[in-house]
């Protein structure tokens, strides 16, 4: 539908988009117009031809949409060293929500004043994370219910989250101290966001052989609490798991079919990223460094964590470690890129099962030793490409990185996701594989996202909404970042244009800095 409004006919705005193919968010067919852009905002889209403005761009025989919005990134610290935010403004992102898998700030009021204050390339916002509320009440290794003192406290620190401008409630059921909630605390804090219209996003306390229990204790709490749900980097994970993909979406469906809001996200990989600890049992990483060390280094308990590792590998149908992978690994930086296999090899170890697992234990006491109790990082090949390709097409799912803000040409070994997750959809799943229509997958980086978080005034081409927007050949866009050389750009975007300021110009970033921070209303 094209809008227009003649009171702006005499003022000649800012930027226009002209001879545009328009995709406005909603998963509406395409259409031709121009669109007219003022004071950051929206300010009308014309039939073609009738537009004009200070600068025009010219967008013949490209798409136009509005910016992606990622609802899944992690806060790492890079955004005070990488305001630019290169990966994602090439992937086409142009808003992200921060907070996720249960792990914020604890003053959402300071921490988002301090990003106005640095001005980033990209808009900003952020959940309130549970495993945040818990460290901060109960105690990061207290492995017991909070008392109604600590649970009270914990309500009200959420409260002040929320007037402050949290999205909603974040969880993180697989990582201590967050495993350690019984799903009645979880439901009375996702209560307290429900109050604020907020989220209730999850990572939840399993991904593989538990995941549909994991998924029914999800549903309960948004059933009980009233919050809408989200379903954080849904898989089934883990070779023996392959083929769960419908049923995990039957339950998802059935929920929705119930009146209780599930929305799922994923990003378009065969492989997940996480902590090397996640192999280990979650009694294991109790009470913190001394006693994770001791457990690793008394014969017994190190015999039956191996003796788990093993058992974990047999459920797992598999033979050895190879789909285990070190990302980073800051006591021995050479681990990067090489396979679990790999590294026992190295070691001067036979190939077999069991000193792989001895290895395993090995990195993660060096791990600890060094101050990280989760070992280091990982990369994990456990997701079928026929799981993820039923994961992708479903309708409510959004596309997100699971990522943050990375400097680029780093020496860990990221995951690709961080630099191509949309740009990877978009080539691959939508233009090559034809799984998903281009209109579809572009509603579920835009109006999805932002009708599920209550992000106003984003996610769609309308006027008076704000000029976040994307000008991009369908025809080649494409992901170049790779599991071996992540540190690469997206490829095809020509304009990305943030709060009406034009970020990336002919495919090029210009340093432009006008992202803003973004509060629940």
């Amino acid at each position: 539908m094209l809008l227009c409004n003649s009171h702006y006919a005499q003022e000649l705005a800012d930027i226009a988009i002209v001879n545009a193919k328009i995709l406005d968010g909603t998963g509406n067919p395409w259409f031709r117009g121009d669109i007219i852009i003022h004071n950051g905002k929206i300010r009308e889209i014309l039939p073609v031809g009738k537009g004009s403005a200070t600068r025009i761009i010219d967008a013949k025989g490209l798409i136009v949409t509005p910016g992606f919005i990622d609802v899944h990134t992690h806060f790492d610290g890079n955004e005070f060293k990488n305001p630019g935010a290169g990966n994602y403004i090439y992937d086409g992102v142009t808003t992200i929500l921060v907070g996720n898998c249960g792990s914020s700030r604890v003053n959402i009021k300071n921490y988002l004043t301090q990003l106005d204050s640095l001005q980033l390339a990209i808009n900003v916002g952020t959940l309130m994370g549970h495993s945040t509320l818990r460290r901060n009440v109960v105690g990061t290794h207290a492995n017991r219910a909070p008392t109604e003192a600590e649970m009270v406290k914990m309500e009200q620190m959420l409260e002040r989250a929320m007037r402050d401008g949290a999205f909603g409630l974040s969880t993180g059921l697989i990582y201590i101290p967050g495993t350690y909630a019984k799903t009645d605390e979880v439901v009375r804090l996702a209560k307290v966001s429900a109050s604020f219209d907020g989220v209730y996003a999850t990572h939840m306390r399993d991904e593989a052989d538990s995941v549909l229990a994991a998924i029914r204790e999800a549903i309960q709490i948004g059933r009980e609490s009233g919050a809408r749900v989200q379903l954080s980097h849904l898989k089934a994970s883990g070779h023996n798991n392959w083929g769960k993909a419908e049923k995990i979406l039957e339950l998802i469906s059935d929920a929705r079919a119930e009146g209780i809001e599930v929305v799922v996200d994923s990003h378009p990989y065969i492989a997940g990223s996480t902590h090397l600890s996640t192999l280990l049992p979650p009694e294991s990483l109790t009470d913190g460094k001394d006693s994770i060390l001791a457990r690793l280094r008394n014969p017994k308990s190190r015999a039956a964590l191996k003796k788990y590792l093993l058992a974990d590998l047999n459920k797992k149908k598999l033979k050895n470690f190879d789909y285990a992978v070190v990302a980073s690994f800051d006591p021995e930086p050479a681990m990067i890129g090489k396979s679990i296999v790999e590294i026992n090899k190295q070691r001067g170890r036979k190939s077999n099962a069991e000193n792989e697992a001895e290895t395993i234990l090995e990195l993660m006491e060096t791990g600890v030793v060094n101050n990280n109790n989760f070992g280091g990082e990982m990369i994990y090949y456990t997701i079928s490409e026929d799981d993820l390709q039923t994961i992708l097409k479903y309708p409510h799912n959004i596309c997100i990185s699971d990522a943050g803000i990375r400097l680029h040409g780093g020496k860990e070994l990221l995951h690709p996701r961080a630099y191509g997750s949309n740009a990877r959809v978009l080539g691959r799943y939508v233009r090559e594989l034809k799984i998903i229509t281009l209109e579809d997958a572009v509603r579920r980086m835009t109006s999805l996202p932002a009708q599920q978080f209550q992000i106003e005034n984003k996610g769609q081409l309308r006027p008076g909404f704000d000029a976040d927007v994307l000008v991009f050949d369908p025809d080649k866009i494409t992901d170049k970042a790779t599991f071996e050389s992540p540190y690469q750009y997206s490829e095809g975007i020509q304009y990305v244009l943030v709060n009406g300021k034009v970020v990336l110009d002919n495919g090029e970033h210009t340093g432009t800095r006008p992202g803003k921070t973004i509060r629940k209303k």
